[in-house]
C-alpha cells in the first residue's frame, strides 16, 4: 500500500483553531495528505485577536526539524509565522539540511486584529535567507508592499512588486487580492521566473469569517504540490478550497470567525474561479481564459 504524501508545516499555533498549525493540519487532511508540524511559537489567540505570543526556543525548533527530517519523506513544506531572525535562520538551515523542496512561504507578518507576528529585523532574514529557497511565496498586498518596498495601488504597481519579490530569489510569487478595494472580485496575481502570469478571480464574499484564510490557502498549495500537482493545478485547487471555506461560514466566535476547512470536500459547487493565463506582457492582448 502506498503511503499518503507527507507534507510539513513550520509555523505558530492558534489556540482558537482557525489559523496557524491547526489550520494547516486541517487543510492537509482535507486534501488527502499526511501533515507533520514544527511549532515555532505558541499564541494565545481567538477570533477577537492575538492576546499573547510565546516563541519556541531555537534548539526546540531544531530538534523538531530533525525529528521530522530523519523519519518522514517530506514532499512539500510550508512556512508560516517564524517570529524572529534566529528562528528563521534555524528553519532555513533545517530545510537545506534535509534538501526539502516545494517550499511555500506564507510571510505571516500581521494578524487580522492588527497584532505584529514578525519582528522587524526578521523581515530582512526572510528576504535574504528563506525566500531564495522558495518555490512560491504567497504575500497579501500589505506583505508584498513590505517585501518589495513598492506601494501597490494598481495593476502595474502590483506587477512591479511581484517582479521585485522574484528578484529576491523565489521561483514564483502570488500576491493575494483579499486586501484590494474591488468590491466584487478577489483577484490573485501569479508571476514566476519564466514569465508566466496567472490571474485567479473569484467572487468577493461579504463575510467577516476570514480568520486563517492566508494560512489555509498556502497550506492547500503545499498539499497539492506535495501530491505532485503542477503549480497551475495547485493554484486552482487552493483558490477553490479557500473560496469554499469562505462561502460556507461556521458562525464560530464573536470576532473574525474561522474559515470552514471541510467546505471544499462537502460542497458540490466548484465553479467559483476564473483562471486567466498570460505568458507575455501584462497589458498585451494575449489573454486565454478558462472557466472551470
Amino acid at each position: 500500500m502506498n503511503a499518503k504524501p507527507q507534507v510539513l508545516t513550520i509555523a505558530g499555533s492558534d489556540s482558537g483553531g482557525g489559523a496557524g498549525i491547526q489550520a494547516d493540519l486541517k487543510t492537509f487532511q482535507e486534501l488527502g495528505t499526511f501533515g507533520c508540524s514544527v511549532l515555532t511559537a505558541v499564541t494565545a489567540q481567538n477570533t477577537t485577536g492575538v492576546h499573547g505570543i510565546y516563541p519556541m526556543d531555537q534548539q526546540a525548533v531544531k530538534q523538531q526539524i530533525d525529528a521530522i527530517g530523519t523519519d518522514f519523506d517530506i514532499r512539500a513544506v510550508k512556512t508560516g509565522m517564524l517570529f524572529d531572525a534566529n528562528l528563521i535562520e534555524e528553519v532555513t538551515q533545517g530545510i537545506k539540511r534535509y534538501h526539502w523542496g516545494n517550499l511555500v512561504i506564507d510571510p505571516v507578518m500581521i494578524a487580522k486584529g492588527g497584532a505584529s507576528l514578525l519582528q522587524q529585523e526578521a523581515v530582512e532574514a526572510i528576504k535574504h535567507s528563506l525566500i531564495p529557497l522558495a518555490a512560491l511565496i504567497t504575500p497579501n498586498i500589505p506583505e508584498a508592499e513590505v517585501l518589495s518596498g513598492i506601494q501597490i495601488i494598481d495593476t502595474e504597481s502590483r506587477k512591479q512588486a511581484a517582479e521585485a519579490i522574484l528578484q529576491l530569489g523565489a521561483g514564483a510569487v502570488i500576491i493575494k487580492g483579499g486586501h484590494s478595494t474591488d468590491p466584487d472580485v478577489a483577484e490573485d496575481f501569479y508571476l514566476d521566473q519564466d514569465g508566466m502570469m496567472l490571474f485567479l478571480r473569484s467572487e468577493r464574499l461579504a463575510t467577516k469569517e476570514t480568520h486563517g484564510t492566508g494560512c489555509t490557502f498556502s497550506a492547500a498549495l503545499t498539499a497539492e504540490l506535495g501530491k505532485g500537482r503542477t503549480m497551475e493545478e495547485a493554484l486552482f485547487t487552493a483558490k477553490e478550497f479557500i473560496q469554499a471555506a469562505l462561502a460556507h461560514p461556521l458562525g464560530i466566535g464573536s470576532g473574525h470567525g474561522p474559515t470552514h476547512h471541510a467546505a471544499y470536500r462537502e460542497s458540490k459547487e466548484k465553479e467559483v474561479v476564473h483562471l486567466v493565463r498570460q505568458s507575455s506582457d501584462l497589458f498585451s492582448n494575449g489573454y486565454a481564459q478558462r472557466r472551470y
